[in-house]
């Protein structure tokens, strides 16, 4: 039996190689304590063992005591026989276990968008796949995968992925969409269509917006997700510029309506004619104003390289706004849909730096670029912002 362990910040992952029966069990209990007792403390125990070949009775009883020990403890990348054995003897309904994964590559694969989350390739014509960036955790992808269920019974139209990969050191999500295009490819392809195009982009928009979330469903308060975004890009920005994000952000009307919170182009995906959504590990419920304010930072006031991150032209965008704008609030004043507009570009001041929160590993350029923005876009505009924010009552749902 081989056995490693590695530790960070409380974070131990034990890796097991090999067969763990009787003549094995017992100096792998001992060398696991002891490897466990040097790293202390251990808040979380991840023990891997996509290697492990076999396991016997003496062996669950190990991972049982484990399971008692640590109160954040899981089983990663199991085989498929092993993964059995713990079905069969009732471990995965006492303690978490995941099967091992299957290896896809991406290798010469297009590149239908990326964010900070991560990239989205088209595998062929009937499947995509979302690769999460380096560092991402299984417990993400899931949430992806639980919000995407919770949503399309609230009567979202979403895809919903039920194949986990990894590509590389990384986890995918495989989507199964036929003859689909992003929003972007297809207005791209068809910018004589920029008309129709944004009358569907808006009736999706509207179709969720009207979407009341119950209480008691698992679907988390976007308001305080954007609340903790905000005091997480601390360590970029001073103390008055984060208070005046929070006094942006705070000035949101509360709200139960479904938010996907991320639905730029290239997560609406045209199939036979009608629009779904991909990428939903930003589902939340709150006031329209927020999903609004964070398509327009970025479909209109996006950082960095546009085409790449939204799939199309940066002047597309910029002829798409208005006509979705006009289609979302049809029948208002172009006077209304002005003063609409500037609320969503206050609330973009805030997604526009926010997003910095996806990671911590974004280069010193991205941040630098940022913080230049910053001083444009909020610092020397703070009393036309805060002006703005005292109209956001107005927006009744």
């Amino acid at each position: 039996m081989d056995i490693a362990i590695v530790v960070d910040q409380g974070k131990a992952t034990l890796t097991l190689a090999g067969r763990l029966d009787t003549n094995t069990i017992q100096q792998t209990v001992e060398t696991c304590e002891r490897l466990l007792a040097n790293n202390e403390p251990i808040d979380s125990l991840t023990c891997q063992i996509a290697e492990l070949s076999y396991i016997s009775s003496s062996g669950l009883r190990f991972f049982l005591q484990l399971a008692k020990q640590y109160d954040d403890f899981c089983i990663m990348e199991a085989q498929p026989e092993i993964y059995h054995v713990f079905e069969l003897t009732g471990f995965t309904k006492v303690m978490r276990v995941e099967r091992a994964l299957r290896t896809i590559s991406v290798a010469g694969c297009d590149v239908i968008g990326s964010g900070g989350v991560g990239v989205v390739y088209r595998l062929d014509d009937d499947t995509i796949i979302k690769v999460f960036r380096e560092g991402s955790t299984i417990q993400e992808v899931q949430n992806e995968i639980s919000m995407s269920k919770e949503a399309f019974v609230l009567g979202m139209p979403t895809a919903i992925s039920f194949d986990v990969v990894r590509v590389i050191n990384r986890y995918g999500l495989v989507y199964e969409l036929l003859n689909s295009d992003t929003l972007s490819e297809c207005i791209k392809r068809e910018p004589e269509r920029m008309d129709e195009f944004a009358r569907q982009y808006a009736m999706l928009f509207r179709q969720i917006h009207n979407i009341h979330v119950p209480q008691g469903n698992h679907i988390p308060n976007a308001m305080t997700r954007e609340e903790n975004a905000v005091r997480h890009i601390s360590r970029y920005f001073d103390t008055p510029s984060i208070d005046l994000l929070l006094q942006i952000v705070h000035a949101i009307p509360q709200g139960d309506r479904l938010l996907h919170c991320d639905l730029q182009t290239k997560n609406a995906l045209m199939q036979n004619g009608e629009l779904m959504m991909i990428d939903m590990g930003e589902v939340g419920y709150g006031h329209p104003l927020l999903d609004l304010g964070h398509a327009y930072s970025s479909m209109v006031r996006l950082l960095g390289d546009y085409e790449a991150i939204i799939g199309m032209p940066r002047e597309y965008g910029k002829q798409l706004w208005p006509k979705f704008m006009h289609y979302y609030f049809e029948g208002e004043s172009a006077e209304m849909l002005a003063h609409r507009e500037e609320q969503m570009e206050a609330v973009a001041c805030v997604r526009n730096f926010s997003w910095l929160a996806l990671s911590d590993s974004f280069p010193e350029s991205v941040i630098w670029e940022c913080q230049q923005a910053f001083a444009e876009r909020v610092t020397k505009r703070k009393e036309h912002l805060l002006r703005v924010c005292s109209t956001f009552n107005d927006w009744k749902i």
